[in-house]
């Protein structure tokens, strides 16, 4: 096994797969299946013309962030655009990078391009739980250009209702100097970041997570224990090409 090999798999063993069909009978079935897809697609629409209609909150914005210059407030972080998403971004205090959450990292790292968010007046920012220094560290060591912030001074009041120190997406809207909170998801709801699993279900294999209902025989080891779906040899993923590269990983701020 190489260091990013995080399969199990006998690599003498072939897996499973489907039965060979002739075109006609194959795509009759995919357009079965995609009779489906499309309800699923409209069901998806339908979910995201009642999260439009939602009542929102009201939040204090003044609530304290902590960004690369100090102090700022949920009201600088819209970065005077009407709209906020902020990704909680988990973190576990006093720990090296290659124990940080391996779900934030995955989906964190799905975030690129902001441009087309700025387009429709949405800033995006990830609201770290952890402490400033030591999380911009692992901003800069994973190479994301997203803004930035410690939510640690906040905690509590932002995530009013919910579990500090789990992943949430928490949407925003800003009307002059008043905020309010107009959604929030957690737990698989932040796959919405996400475009390799949504790939990977693509294929005939999807996930290889034990989980999924897959045929008997189907390759699922990406879950079996000591490994994470998400990690490999004892890091998140996404953290082995930036080793790679001569990244330091050191997280102790003033090092």
């Amino acid at each position: 096994m190489t260091e990013h090999d995080s399969s199990t798999q006998d690599p003498d063993r072939a897996p499973a797969r489907p039965p060979v069909a002739d075109r006609a009978a194959f795509e009759a079935e995919v357009a079965r299946l995609r009779l489906r897809e499309k309800a699923h697609t409209r069901e998806g629409d339908a979910i995201a013309a009642a999260r439009r209609r939602l009542p929102m909150v009201e939040v204090d914005a003044t609530l304290e962030l902590t960004g690369p210059d100090g102090p700022v407030t949920l009201l600088d972080a819209f970065e005077g655009r009407r709209q906020l998403i902020a990704y909680y971004f988990m973190w576990h205090d006093g720990h090296e990078a290659a124990d940080q959450c391996e779900g934030c990292t995955w989906v964190t790292n799905q975030v690129r391009e902001l441009g087309f968010l700025h387009s429709r007046d949405i800033t995006y920012a990830v609201f770290c739980q952890g402490p400033y220094e030591e999380s911009r560290r692992y901003r800069d060591f994973m190479g994301w250009e997203m803004p930035w912030y410690s939510a640690l001074p906040s905690n509590d009041e932002l995530l009013t209702g919910r579990q500090v120190g789990s992943m949430h997406i928490v949407c925003y809207l800003r009307e002059g100097d008043r905020v309010y909170e107009t959604y929030w998801t957690t737990l698989r709801g932040v796959e919405v970041m996400d475009y390799d699993y949504a790939l990977m279900d693509l294929t005939v294999y999807g996930r290889q997570e034990l989980w999924e209902d897959s045929p008997s025989g189907w390759p699922q080891t990406m879950d079996a224990p000591p490994e994470h779906p998400m990690r490999t040899n004892g890091r998140p993923i996404p953290q082995w090409s930036r080793i790679e590269e001569g990244r330091s990983d050191d997280l102790t701020p003033g090092s």
